[in-house]
């Protein structure tokens, strides 16, 4: 994923950074606790689509 367009983008819900996860090709939001897909290099910034992360994957 580009580093600039990663500047750009942010959660959705909570409007804050989102960190690029390379191995599950997902934008994690740790304020939201939600991690976005990456599909073909686009992300889907839907809250819909994400999935809701676990004490461990937030290292809590």
């Amino acid at each position: 994923m580009d580093s600039k367009l990663l500047e750009l983008l942010v959660c959705p819900v909570t409007k804050g950074p989102l960190q690029y996860d390379r191995e599950r090709q997902e934008l994690v939001s740790r304020s939201a606790r939600l991690a976005y897909p990456v599909r073909d290099g686009i992300p889907i910034l839907l809250e819909q689509e994400a999935r809701t992360l676990s004490d461990e994957e937030l290292g809590l």
